[in-house]
């Protein structure tokens, strides 16, 4: 049976004696089955929300108001490094294979949020952040990446409709130049975006302050975790629908006011901070204050379980893909960032290729593979060789029919003949 696993990260010690919680462990490895179970944890961290990133090998965690990330091995199951940065951390992400940290201020570009980050998201080509004077500014990771550019490190674009602090940014997991990405805020809204153009898309005008956001796998709802412990899911597509009516024009300037009903727990655990979706949007996972992480059922639209309580404010949650991309190399250390640094050292091993098949090829490729096109225009072009030694068969039985044939009408003609010879005689 397939299994779906996810992270979670707390903030602080237990706040209360629980003998089935740790009270130094500050990061949890689940497994979602038939049944859900802690597979594993990590000693010694607390983190704010937004502060956790994870890859197949290591698990990053931005301590709670100190200027250091821990850096677990997810193999070895301890803690590989401690790195250190001259401010606070406010949050960070994985981009690509790539680490993106955010204090305070800027410290490898030049101010551009006039006060801290707290939400940042990021593909392997964009970065967003967003701050609490209300702004998101939309960064060109290869560029931040350019060891030794003399060029100046600015934001691509900045969207500035959001008049309150920025609580959660989520993008989607298209890759063309039509992928969107929502934003919340404390003003009460959810704005979608198009990041590439700078385009507003949407304004949804909730009822209550959203934390935390999570788009469906394929862009077509968004999930919002509230303050007051509720979770909503707003649709963009309508029922029948057939095209998306976010890039409809005429509704792009009118703000959509959300009148259903939230999705509410039995209890009351808290404020949600995090919130994440299954790879099939089936089922979404829920972090609050209290420390419980509950599930809801997307399909019926309403509370499922309450799969755990970790004594702790659950600050982050990470899904994890049941399908985990196939790496070439593993990097065996860290590299540590140095302000100034131009030059660094990365250590990798390389690891086997994977011994794959033509399928395994064509399902993990994007549409078809240009190899296997060229193959299918060549087998129609070009006859095979079956098909070749089949049409000479049919070639040499047609001449022996027709070698038959003439010969039967030879031997008729020669009978008729003779027939009207021997009756021209008689007459």
């Amino acid at each position: 049976m397939l299994s779906e696993g996810f992270i979670t990260s707390i903030r602080a010690q237990p706040k209360s004696a629980n003998t089935a919680v740790a009270k130094d462990v500050g990061i949890y490895l689940h497994t979602l089955n038939s049944s859900h179970t802690v597979k594993s944890s990590f000693k010694k961290s607390s983190t704010h929300v937004n502060a956790l990133a994870a890859n197949a090998t290591h698990i990053f965690a931005a301590q709670a108001d100190k200027a250091v990330v821990h850096v677990y091995s997810r193999e070895r199951g301890n803690q590989e490094a401690l790195v250190s940065f001259p401010e606070r951390i406010s949050c960070l992400t994985l981009a690509g294979e790539s680490v993106v940290v955010f204090t305070g201020r800027m410290i490898s570009t030049p101010s551009a949020h006039l006060q801290t980050v707290t939400s940042i998201s990021a593909t392997k080509l964009d970065i967003l952040t967003g701050s609490e004077d209300s702004n998101i500014h939309v960064w060109s990771l290869p560029r931040l990446l350019a060891l030794g550019t003399k060029e100046p490190l600015e934001p691509l674009r900045s969207l500035s409709n959001h008049r309150a602090a920025i609580t959660s940014l989520a993008i989607g997991q298209g890759t063309n130049q039509t992928n969107i990405s929502v934003s919340a805020s404390r003003d009460n809204t959810i704005i979608v975006w198009n990041h590439h153009t700078g385009d507003l898309l949407r304004t949804l005008l909730l009822p209550s302050t959203p934390l935390c956001v999570a788009l469906d796998p394929c862009n077509r709802a968004v999930y919002a975790g509230f303050e007051d412990g509720s979770l909503q899911m707003i649709e963009f597509f309508q029922a029948n629908s057939t095209l998306n009516p976010l890039f409809d024009p005429n509704l792009q300037t009118t703000p959509v006011q959300i009148t259903e009903a939230p999705w509410t727990a039995p209890s009351e655990p808290g404020s949600v901070h995090c919130v994440g979706l299954s790879y099939d949007g089936t089922f979404i996972l829920s972090g609050h204050a209290s420390g419980k992480i509950s599930q809801w059922d997307t399909g019926r639209r309403a509370f499922s379980s309450e799969l755990v309580d970790l004594n702790a404010p659950v600050t982050n949650l990470l899904m994890l893909s049941p399908f985990p991309s196939r790496v070439t190399a593993r990097v065996t250390t860290v590299v540590k960032p140095k302000l100034g640094e131009v030059q660094y050292t990365f250590t990798a091993q390389l690891c086997a290729p994977p011994h794959t098949t033509d399928f395994d090829r064509i399902v993990n490729s994007n549409g078809f593979p240009e190899e296997m096109l060229v193959d299918a225009v060549a087998r129609f072009s070009t006859p095979t060789s079956s098909s070749s030694s089949g049409d000479d068969k049919l070639r040499k039985e047609n001449e022996e029919l027709w070698r038959v044939v003439n010969e039967q009408q030879a031997l008729q003609k020669k009978t008729l003949d003779k027939y009207n010879k021997l009756k021209a005689n008689g007459s």
